[in-house]
């Protein structure tokens, strides 16, 4: 994960770069996230609203212009608690990352993502409708920038637009992405219109903005957040509360919750149960979703990247799977190079509490003893992961290792209140059904609950 501390190209860079004169439609700025520029608005040194932000995407979300805008909201939004994160893949088209985003994306459960990759454009979409089927984050989806003099004049009416390797640029930016951005109801930021502007009011080139055929330069960097800075606003003519709107709601303790015979219930439906703590300390409290304990939904456990020592951030396995249900545990696999074929891989997997749970190889589905493993032969991508790790050339024997952790607890339990100007939540379970449910909390008045907050993605899920 990359942190938002420092940057590279500061402000006092900007100078030496002609302005953007045009940022976008000051009619359609901001549209699509005004929960997340509201919680961010509305924050004040007395009430400090914590704001997850991701970007995700691959090299291009990885350059500089992201650090300016993490930058930015932090000095226009000094009173937020702002969590920004950058879960990029440099060399993660869509089609890769599609499967890496069930380790990366959904289980952080953004209140903003902003998006961009390249690659096929039916995994893209894949990505855009579970980000909105497993979580209620807003989605700002960025168009191109230029990175052909070409793209100055190319089509741009939909109707004249196919999915043709000729005109893939065009496709995607004038006809897909606003498609899509419409259909899963995300916010579109036209960045290619914008640049295309910037470099005729300017008499630039396309290659002016960059370092090579496609990766921004310090003056491409300077662009960028410009025009992604200048999209994420509060606007005027939206009014909504960001804890109680369509996606979430917040069901107050002796208000809409009463406590009935040493017990809270509550019928919701959504895939995330937060607790909103309040001041005492109260015996720990036991709880059961749909009259189970939330270990015992298989969905609540997460899966960390496979990663390779030695080796970078790219995942040599880009996803797993189960067919019996997880437990909380380190997995370690042991593999090497077939000595047949170079890129087969024979491999042994050990569980930090399963213990020795198979062996199998790289060409072949392996579902381990325990069946708390699967791994697909697609899904296995060691020459690629480790190249752009410049981990060159393949070693021999290497290792892999990932975790089970858990997206839920099975009893709550108040951490205290550390910052009264900033909300204590728990989560009790997070990656459940996006579908009707029942809570039921045992306590009493003393249980420092001060609310109970549901969210509810947009979408439901159709389709794996």
């Amino acid at each position: 994960m990359i942190s938002a501390a420092t940057h590279l190209l500061s402000a006092e860079d900007a100078p030496s770069y002609h302005p953007v004169s045009n940022t976008g439609d000051p009619a359609t700025r901001g549209r699509g996230i005004q929960r997340a520029m509201t919680l961010l608005a509305t924050s004040t040194p007395e009430h400090r609203n914590t704001v997850r932000v991701l970007f995700y995407g691959q090299s291009i979300t990885e350059q500089d212009w992201w650090k300016i805008v993490a930058d930015d909201l932090r000095r226009r939004f000094p009173d937020a608690n702002l969590i920004i994160e950058n879960r990029a893949l440099g060399g993660f088209s869509s089609q890769r990352l599609v499967k890496t985003a069930e380790t990366d994306l959904y289980s952080f459960y953004p209140d903003l993502m902003v998006f961009h990759v390249y690659g096929s454009h039916t995994e893209y979409e894949n990505i855009i409708r579970r980000t909105r089927e497993r979580t209620t984050a807003e989605v700002l989806i960025q168009t191109d920038h230029c990175n052909r003099d070409e793209n100055l004049t190319e089509e741009t009416a939909p109707a004249k637009l196919i999915p043709d390797g000729k005109i893939w640029g065009a496709f995607m930016n004038y006809k897909f992405l606003p498609e899509t951005a419409s259909k899963y109801g995300c916010a579109l930021l036209d960045q290619r219109n914008l640049w295309k502007q910037y470099l005729t009011e300017n008499k630039l080139a396309a290659k002016d903005l960059l370092r090579d055929g496609v990766h921004l330069n310090s003056h491409g960097c300077f662009v960028m957040a410009e025009i992604v800075k200048a999209y994420l606003i509060k606007r005027d003519d939206v009014t909504l509360d960001p804890m109680n709107c369509d996606t979430v709601k917040t069901f107050t303790i002796g208000k809409e919750l009463q406590w009935s015979a040493g017990k809270l219930a509550l019928a919701f439906e959504g895939n995330r149960v937060d607790v909103v703590v309040k001041e005492g300390p109260g015996a720990p409290a036991p709880f059961l979703i749909d009259g189970k304990k939330p270990s015992q939904f298989p969905e609540l456990y997460q899966f960390t990247r496979a990663l390779a020592k030695p080796g970078g951030k790219w995942p040599v396995v880009m996803d797993l799977s189960y067919e019996k249900p997880p437990i909380l545990e380190e997995w370690t696999m042991q593999v090497r190079k077939d000595s047949a074929e170079s890129n087969r891989y024979a491999f042994t997997l050990e569980g930090s509490r399963t213990g020795p749970d198979g062996e199998g190889s790289s060409d072949q589905r392996f579902v381990s003893k325990s069946g708390r493993i699967v791994i697909d032969p697609e899904d296995w991508d060691v020459d690629y992961a480790l190249g752009l790790a410049k981990v060159k050339p393949v070693p021999d024997k290497f290792t892999v290792k990932w975790a089970v952790v858990p997206r839920f607890v099975d009893e709550f339990v108040s951490p205290g209140i550390k910052d009264s100007k900033s909300e204590t939540v728990v989560t009790l379970a997070q990656g459940l059904s996006n579908s009707p449910h029942t809570l039921e909390i045992a306590g009493g008045p003393q249980t420092p609950i001060a609310a109970l907050r549901i969210y509810r993605p947009p979408f439901r899920k159709n389709t794996p």
